[in-house]
């Protein structure tokens, strides 16, 4: 009894692991016969797996999902990777699934052998977060955009501005960004006939969704795209700043989310970026400790001057 359990884990481990195995190669990695493979595959039907099989020279066996979550084998580097993914959705920006991950993350721990606790134990001593806080968007706005954007449908839903007014728009999603501090829609609005960026914290999806789609894809990168939105109009300053260093390096030392970073020769780049505070923005800039040139907008030279006055007369 214990040599056919522990080979029908091993059975499903495989099954997981690849999604199309033929019955051969099924015998030859377990050391049984085709016949033995029929019957164990018997077995984990009636446990609750859902395992089709097709005949002929191409045939084999391939797990598929079922009408509910049985157990699922995982390595070790798949359970330490898994645990750190909870803990991060823990504290993360994606709101009402805080409690669910630290019941799975629990669930997980319970189960672990004692060296994969203690990997995750040095891993989150060892690690800190420097992303910045954001604000939290609801698990269920995400999933109705993701899966409009799968089945090519139109998103309808309300939104809100960055001036607190609420429109109705027509969209057809493309792709969803997380920089890191907010996640973004990037999308192709219907009734202004262009490529528009929505903030995911402000839409309310409406139900049904509209009709299908034929997918577009924008002239530029999704992530491009977000990130030149960050700094031309998700700000209330926005700004463009050239900094006298090549891309590469201003890219190592800006944080990701910071804005959007484009060549402008073999010594120099420009930065489009902003921020609600020209204060706060001022302050960033110069604690990068890089040489940069303002070209965008005049207060914030303005704003510039006065710290240096303040630093001067310190």
């Amino acid at each position: 009894m214990l040599e056919t359990s522990a080979r029908l884990l091993r059975l499903l481990a495989l099954l997981q692991a690849r999604r199309d195995r033929t019955g051969p190669e099924l015998a030859e990695r377990l050391g049984v016969s085709t016949r033995t493979v029929r019957a164990d595959v018997d077995r984990l039907r009636r446990l609750g797996y859902r395992v089709d099989a097709t005949t002929g020279s191409a045939g084999g066996y391939r797990l598929e999902a079922g009408s509910a979550m049985p157990p699922l084998l995982l390595d070790d580097e798949e359970a330490v990777a898994v645990a750190v993914g909870l803990r991060a959705a823990a504290s993360g920006s994606v709101a009402g699934i805080e409690e669910t991950s630290l019941r799975a993350l629990a669930k997980l721990e319970q189960t672990m052998p004692s060296r994969l606790r203690r990997r995750i134990d040095v891993l989150r001593s060892a690690t800190v977060s420097a992303a910045a806080a954001g604000p939290a968007v609801d698990a269920e706005v995400l999933t109705a955009i993701a899966e409009a954007a799968h089945r090519c449908e139109q998103l309808r839903f309300d939104y809100l501005d960055r001036a607190g007014e609420e429109t109705r728009r027509r969209a057809e999603p493309h792709r969803l960004v997380y920089t890191g501090r907010r996640w973004y829609l990037v999308a192709w609005d219907v009734d202004r006939s262009d490529w528009r960026t929505f903030r995911a914290d402000r839409i309310r999806p409406r139900t049904p969704n509209g009709p299908r789609f034929t997918p577009r894809e924008p002239p530029e990168g999704a992530v491009d795209r977000v990130l030149k939105g960050i700094g031309r109009t998700a700000w209330r300053h926005p700004a463009r700043i050239r900094l006298h260093v090549p891309a590469e390096a201003a890219a190592d030392r800006l944080p990701p989310g910071s804005g959007l970073i484009e060549p402008a020769g073999p010594r120099e780049c420009l930065w489009e970026t902003g921020s609600d505070s020209l204060r706060d923005l001022a302050l960033f800039a110069t604690s990068l400790d890089l040489p940069f040139t303002v070209e965008e907008p005049a207060e914030l030279r303005e704003e510039l001057r006065r710290l240096a006055d303040r630093l001067r007369a310190a």
